[in-house]
């Protein structure tokens, strides 16, 4: 399959190690331009769904003109809203994806964190995926993202990619 547009290096690095199976039910939090939408909905080929949301009218926008094969195909649900008011209609998430969202390490975020704590089915995972070019930085997000989860209920690792520059914290249920 062709991809329409360019995948960053770093969405493609991310979602292969996240690596979303044929049947898995995803969240995407702050899905954006759709790079990583498109990328896990080339892969959920069997009955997997991917429920993608973002506070932004622009990029829930641009999420669903890019991926419209699979907004059509029924494999892709696209969402203008916040996390805090989300009410997933899929009940059990396999995993959730979510790329340089700042919510899990600039603010409380025990709410959300205990909303996905509740979803994500025991043996489930939350990638909170950031890019990492600015080293200085990396390790008050590693510690305050790890914190929130961890926090929330979830066992964290970390895993830290040099080429391309991207710092993973996963908080396994």
């Amino acid at each position: 399959m062709v991809l329409q547009q360019q995948i960053p290096a770093r969405i493609r690095w991310a979602v292969d190690f996240m690596d979303p199976q044929a049947d898995d039910s995803v969240l995407e939090i702050g899905c954006g331009p759709g790079a990583g939408a498109e990328l896990i909905c080339s892969r959920l080929t069997g009955n997997g769904k991917l429920f993608a949301i973002d506070r932004s009218e622009s990029g829930v926008d641009r999420t669903k003109r890019r991926c419209a094969q699979y907004v059509e195909a029924k494999k892709l649900t696209v969402r203008q809203i916040d996390l805090a008011t989300l009410r997933v209609p899929v009940k059990r998430l396999n995993k959730v994806y979510a790329f340089n969202v700042n919510l899990f390490w600039v603010r409380d975020c025990a709410d959300e964190v205990a909303l996905l704590h509740e979803r994500v089915l025991p043996g489930g995972a939350v990638f909170l995926f950031f890019e990492a070019t600015r080293r200085d930085q990396v390790p008050e997000i590693i510690r305050k993202a790890s914190e929130s989860l961890r926090d929330g209920g979830f066992r964290v690792s970390v895993v830290d990619n040099k080429q391309p520059a991207v710092v993973g914290i996963i908080g396994r249920r």
